[in-house]
């Protein structure tokens, strides 16, 4: 059974939270403040952590930094921040994915769950096998494209020899668009294929690769790599 912490403030949320990660098969601990939280990992690991913003004695932001201090637990902010540059923020300060409060408990499942299958060993609840990592799959072969070296198997990607500090998110962004170089594709796809949530808005796809255009030098209105094509998606290309 995973285990999830909830870092939460306010009882009622908290509560809620509980109740709906326990009625889907989560082990649920949870904290009321950020040194709480901290407290709760340091004495025993959990699979994911739900972290809020608003927290009273500790900035959610700090609280973030101070975990990936001492652990690499996936962890998923729950904000009521929907400022793309705070986003961007975030998930630079080491978040594996962020929901805009106020969020039904379907969106968190699913992104709980999502957040699960790409970082941790440990399936979601109800995955069964299916979940779990092919025994004998080979390791993908690393992609280049221009000067930028984007290798799954190390999960390393390097721009002309320097080697790019991405999130896990980013380098999932980056490695699929790697392996479809030239290609364009919608952000539809990217949400379903590294995502793996079909449903989820756009903006989730944009404030990433917002971030991943400023670790590539470059700006939309001034691609290098990442070229938008107008109503129809991005593609990784060399410079010209």
């Amino acid at each position: 059974m995973p285990s999830v912490l909830v870092v939460e403030d306010d009882p009622s949320i908290r509560q809620s939270l509980i109740e709906v990660l326990a009625e889907h098969g989560y082990a649920v601990r949870s904290a009321a403040d950020g040194f709480g939280g901290l407290r709760e990992l340091t004495q025993a690991p959990v699979d994911a952590v739900v972290l809020d913003l608003g927290l009273p004695d500790l900035d959610g932001g700090d609280a973030l930094r101070m975990i990936r201090g001492i652990s690499s637990v996936p962890v998923l902010v729950a904000t009521a921040r929907d400022d793309e540059t705070e986003i961007i923020k975030l998930l630079n300060a080491g978040a594996d994915d962020y929901l805009v409060k106020p969020f039904s408990g379907g969106q968190l499942i699913a992104r709980l769950a999502a957040v699960l299958r790409r970082t941790s060993h440990v399936p979601p609840p109800g995955a069964g096998a299916a979940a779990a990592p092919a025994a004998a799959s080979a390791a993908p072969q690393p992609a280049t494209v221009g000067e930028l070296v984007v290798d799954p198997g190390a999960r390393t990607a390097f721009l002309a020899g320097r080697e790019l500090r991405l999130t896990r998110r980013e380098f999932d962004l980056l490695a699929f668009l790697a392996r479809h170089a030239g290609q364009v594709v919608s952000k539809r796809r990217l949400l379903t294929e590294v995502w793996r949530e079909p449903y989820v808005d756009d903006q989730t796809v944009d404030v990433h690769l917002s971030s991943l255009r400023r670790k590539l030098g470059e700006r939309a209105a001034a691609p290098r790599y990442l070229r938008t094509v107008r109503g129809v998606g991005i593609k990784l290309v060399a410079p010209r």
